[in-house]
Formats: C-alpha cells, structure tokens, sequence
C-alpha cells in the first residue's frame, strides 16, 4: 500500500487493496481534496442557508442573476465516444456479480454506482475499484458461493459511466492531514487515476443543489485532466437532476460543464424526497399523499420531466429518462407480466416525450427499454432534434406539489416504515440496493419513505382511511407491528428508522447516521 505524505488510511487492507491504494493515487487524492475540499463544504454551507431560508417561508424559483445564461444562444460539446447513442441504460452496484451481469446485459450503457445502490462499507469502497479495473482491462471474473461462474462476453460491452457518492458524504477511512476525505473526491480520484488512460472516464453527478456545486465538479475535472494531461473534455458527466432546486437550474448546470458535460438525467426518487425534505415544514402546501400515488404523470413530476428534456436538447444534450422501480420475477409469472407491463408503460412515455434513453435496474429489462426506444429512434442514436419547443414550464408548475392527487392512508404508513427499516437493515449489513416486495429499493426510495413519515407526523396529518392522526405513538406502534411480521434482529435498523422518521430536527440524508454506525 503507499504511504503517501499526509495521507492516513483506518481501514483494513484486504486482499489486492494495495493495488488501488498506491502510493500515487493516494497522492492524487490528498491533491483533490487540500485543492477542492474547502469549496466542498463552503457549499454545503449554502445549502443550509437555502434550507434555513425555505423553512423561513422563502420559495425557490428561476435565479435573477444568471437570466443571461438561460436565454443565451451557447450549446455544450457533442456527444462523446460511447455516449452517442445511451437508449438503455442499466444500473446497479460494483461488486464483481452484479458488474459481470451489467456488462453482459446488452445495454448501451451501465452505471457503476458507488452511491446510492451501494453502501460505502470500507470493502466496498476499494474492491469495487478493483472491480471496475478489472473489468476495464476485461479479466474481471466471479465464483459464486454455490459454485456458479461468471465471466465477461466477448464483444461490444456498455459505455462505463461512474457514479461517485454526493458532495454531501465523507470517506473517514482515508484522511488528509487529519480530515477524512469527501467521498465524491475518494470515488471520482480513484477511479479516474487508475482507468483514465485505458477507458473513456465518464461520472453521473448525484445529489447536486446548485449550479455552483456542478462547477466545482468542473474545476475538479479540469484539473484532473491538466494533471495527467489528458484533453479538455476527456472526461464526461451527466448530472442526475434528483434534487427540487437544481430543477430550477438546469441551464446553468449545462452551462458550467458545458465542455465536460454529457446530458441531463431525471432523478425521480431522489427528487420526490428533496420536495418533501426542502418544504417538509410548509405544511398542506406541500404534502404528498402515498408513495404509491404520486406517479410521473402527476402534474409537478410532468413539469419537471418536460422541462429537462427541453432544456437539454436545446443545448445540444442529451436527456436520460428515470428508473422504472418494478423488477421481473423469473419465479413467479404475474409478477413477472404486471413488472413488464409498467417498465413497457413508463419507457413508452419517455420515449415519447424525447428522452433520449432511460434506466433499468434488471438485465431482463433491458430489451424491454430498448425495444421501445428502437422503436422511436429507428436509425437514429438519439433525438437530439427534438426540441420540445412546445414545452412551456413556469417556476409555478415546478412548485405545485399541492395538485397531486391521492390518499394518506395507514396502509402508506406501514408501507413506508416496513420499507424504511427492511432497506436500513439491508445497508447496515453492507448491501445498498435490495429487492422488496418486487420493488427495486435503494437510498433514494428509502429516503421517500423515511422523509413521508417525519413530513406527516410533524405536520398534523390526520389519516384518510382511519382517521387517525400521525403520532410518534403510532408510528412506534406501526413499527413493532410490522417488525414482527417480518421477523429477525432488526433492532439497530428500528433504531435508526425512529430516530431519522420521527425525531424533531431533520437529518438532511439518511445515510450520514448510517455510516457513523457503519465500521
């Protein structure tokens, strides 16, 4: 392992650790974080100001100073090799299973995610570089424990595309000069030192709140690049737009990566969670009724969907659709049919819209996406050309929350804490995305969960079905009710649940108590 000047690492040193955690790329990482780790956290500081602001009874909107940027005539640069053509997209985590199945899947693209279908167990930080290495270099293989082998296919495999964690989290297993590291640097250095020479280095950005934090990421890149000298433009990022501010600034986020920049993705669960968390004290105003009900059809999320593929095309970048929760069964054929039935359905209409691809989370979808998009596209990679000049969204449209139609029920209720806590249980024990009840659930939907129930209990929801008003008592009754039809020790997920769901100041992400507790 290298000892690099500075730079202390916690955690234990498994087995090839010492290949990624060389005394160079350990080097690269204390330069990122002593260059950008500063700006880093003035910036998590504005979003606290903002946050402080909405809860004051300020809104957001379309941003006064930056008017030129929306109505100038700029475009970002064309689209990269490998990113020409993105009509399906497949996700998942970067352990050699899944990253084995995700190569072989048929997709033009796949989304290595260290964020929010991974846990950023320290193990799964670092085997998850040697992962992508390995199969950057294509001798990436796996051996279930059952005895089951999994190899890489010949022929053409998806475009990579990294997503690091947000801005937001740290990694406190390697620190610099006595600070542990941000972990967008720890995914984004390490990726991009080891791989950058032998495979186009290309990040989806999460979690960002304004237009500043994407230069930032800018800056990053720039010098990256200068460093190791490499072009401008080398590297390429699509920005996941899963947050309610950075809705508002779509253009200026293509603006400050314009020469880096890969298109626009709609975050839809992160999203539904960041309308709840930013107004979550602005009571019926704000409210959404059960996960469930709030769809892509309901007039805030259509606002929101139109607005991103208009602005991108009309920038000449692409926008990259949603991900579909549902997962096929290959055990039981109704869930199977009714799974297949909804991802068909949700496809069909951002292909229709212009979204220039869309997100799966199972290889058996795949064709499913991309038989819908070939549909629509026929020869063409893309449809840039589409410019949705039709499309005519207000700050008011974004904002209306108050439109969506459907219930707040008990039913919802225990939805949302069985959900919240069987996730919670799955991420302590190190997995980030977990199949429950044929939903696809990771971070971003537990968050819904979590940030529903603290959202009705602290503002005196009064239940449709039972008429009974959200209380920490019934929550905590909901809660062991549910808890013992599931089974098992969950208690430290319990635990963490109550105290993110119910207590009275609001933890801004889930995941920040979580790591603490994770070693």
């Amino acid at each position: 392992m290298g000892n690099a000047t500075g730079v202390e690492i916690t955690g234990p040193l498994g087995e090839r650790f010492a290949e990624i955690l060389t005394e160079e790329a350990l080097s690269f990482l204390a330069e990122l974080h002593r260059s950008f780790d500063g700006r880093r956290l003035e910036l998590l500081d504005l979003r606290a100001q903002r946050q402080a602001d909405l809860q004051a009874g300020g809104t957001l909107g379309f941003l006064p100073q930056t008017r030129e940027v929306r109505e100038g005539d700029w475009r970002v640069a064309e689209p990269a090799p490998g990113l020409e053509d993105r009509r399906v997209e497949i996700t998942g985590p970067t352990d050699a299973k899944m990253t084995i199945n995700a190569l072989n899947s048929g997709a033009k693209v796949w989304l290595a995610d260290h964020e929010d279908a991974n846990t950023p167990l320290w193990e799964n930080v670092v085997q998850g570089q040697l992962n992508l290495r390995d199969a950057v270099a294509g001798r990436l293989a796996f051996t279930s424990p059952e005895g089951k082998d999994y190899r890489l296919n010949d022929g053409p495999r998806p475009t990579i595309v990294v997503r690091p964690r947000g801005w937001h989290l740290p990694e406190k297993h390697i620190r610099v000069d006595g600070q542990p590291t941000s972990g967008s640097l720890t995914d984004f250095g390490l990726y991009f030192f080891h791989n950058h020479l032998a495979t186009r280095p290309y990040f989806y950005l999460p979690k960002m709140e304004s237009h500043l934090e994407a230069r930032l990421w800018n800056e990053v890149f720039a010098f990256a690049e200068e460093r190791f000298g490499r072009p401008t433009g080398t590297i390429r990022a699509t920005v996941l737009i899963e947050t309610f501010p950075a809705a508002f600034e779509m253009d200026e986020i293509l603006y400050e990566l314009r020469e880096h920049s890969a298109g626009l993705n709609a975050g839809r669960w992160d999203y539904m969670f960041s309308v709840i968390k930013k107004f979550r004290t602005r009571g019926r105003e704000f409210l959404l009724p059960d996960r469930d009900s709030v769809t892509m059809t309901v007039p805030f999320m259509r606002a929101y969907t139109e607005l991103l593929v208009r602005t991108c095309h009309r920038r000449g970048a692409h926008a990259i659709g949603g991900m579909a929760a549902f997962i096929p069964s290959r055990r039981d054929p109704a869930v199977n049919k009714a799974a297949f039935e909804k991802v068909s359905a949700d496809k069909t209409r951002e292909a229709g819209d212009g979204f220039d691809g869309s997100w799966v989370a199972h290889p058996d979808l795949v064709p499913v996406c991309r038989e819908i998009f070939d549909g629509v596209l026929r020869e063409k990679p893309n449809q840039l050309d589409r410019l949705r000049e039709d499309v005519h969204v207000t700050a008011d449209d974004l904002l209306n929350v108050a439109a969506t139609p459907g219930r707040r029920t008990e039913t919802g209720l225990r939805g949302a804490v069985s959900v919240g806590v069987q996730y919670l249980d799955a991420w302590l024990r190190g997995t980030g995305a977990v199949a429950i009840n044929n939903l696809m659930e990771d971070a971003a939907t537990a968050e819904i969960s979590r940030s529903q129930v603290w959202q009705w209990l602290h503002n005196g929801v009064v239940l449709d079905d039972t008429g009974e008003p959200v209380t920490k008592e019934l929550v905590e009754r909901i809660a062991g009710e549910e808890l013992a039809k599931l089974g098992g020790d969950l208690a430290a997920a319990r635990d963490l649940f109550m105290e993110v769901a119910v207590a009275d100041d609001f933890v801004d992400f889930l995941t920040i108590p979580a790591y603490e507790r994770m070693p």
